[in-house]
């Protein structure tokens, strides 16, 4: 199994792709419009051939490279159900399974920082778009977010898995790449509270600026990145 970390400076968006050792079978996840030719290239470099590209949300800082990969490689999009892209491809269900060869992907359901996020869980690697940052959470001030939804989605759902599922998320700002479910239980300065209250009460007080193009990247990411 291969597994890459890719990083756009820009939007300090984490993009993943996957592949099946074996069938040579690639998988993307949350791809930027501008670095496509990058993973075309890393593609070709490792003998990969693309077959799926996913988005954890519709994103409102970057515009997603899924379109442009659909038109260079014939590969499937894939989003979670309660997406409102309706050129999405495949709309996956909670606990729906993603297969990549021989490989498993889980979808879970995770709203808050926005109505359609979604994680997905392969073995121990959780790929947590926005829903759960290393010592952050995703912001649940626009885009149907909500700190309750959030809350659940965290503690109900991601915080139940095991200490040691590693921990991937879609952005981070302080460099770091990886954490663990068991370490943001501990250090996590937003989840060291009693109970959804004072969750609810972090988040509201958070007082960040949108991001900037917020219009335009979630316009054009409702139609998967075509510009």
């Amino acid at each position: 199994m291969i597994l890459k970390q890719l990083f756009d400076q820009k939007s300090c968006t984490y993009t993943y792709l996957i592949a099946s050792s074996e069938g040579r079978e690639a998988l993307i996840i949350d791809p930027v419009f501008e670095n496509v030719d990058e993973y075309i290239k890393l593609l070709k470099n490792l003998d990969l051939r693309l077959v799926k590209v996913i988005d954890t949300h519709i994103h409102a800082d970057h515009v997603t490279g899924a379109s442009k990969l659909k038109k260079k490689t014939n590969c499937v999009t894939i989003m979670g159900d309660h997406t409102p892209a309706d050129a999405v491809e495949i709309k996956v269900k909670d606990d729906e399974v993603i297969y990549l060869d021989q490989i498993k992907i889980r979808a879970l359901f995770t709203p808050g920082h926005t109505s359609d996020s979604y994680c997905f869980l392969m073995n121990n690697n959780l790929f947590s778009g926005d829903t759960l940052l290393i010592n952050g959470t995703g912001r649940t001030d626009f885009q149907n977010g909500n700190s309750k939804d959030s809350y659940n989605s965290i503690f109900n759902k991601l915080l139940k898995l095991p200490d040691e599922t590693l921990l991937y998320p879609a952005h981070d700002y302080k460099g770091e790449k990886v954490s663990s479910i068991g370490k943001e239980k501990k250090f996590n300065p937003r989840l060291q509270v009693d109970n959804v209250d004072q969750y609810i009460d972090i988040m509201n007080n958070l007082s960040l600026k949108k991001p900037d193009k917020i219009e335009y990247n979630v316009s054009c990411n409702l139609n998967l990145g075509n510009i």
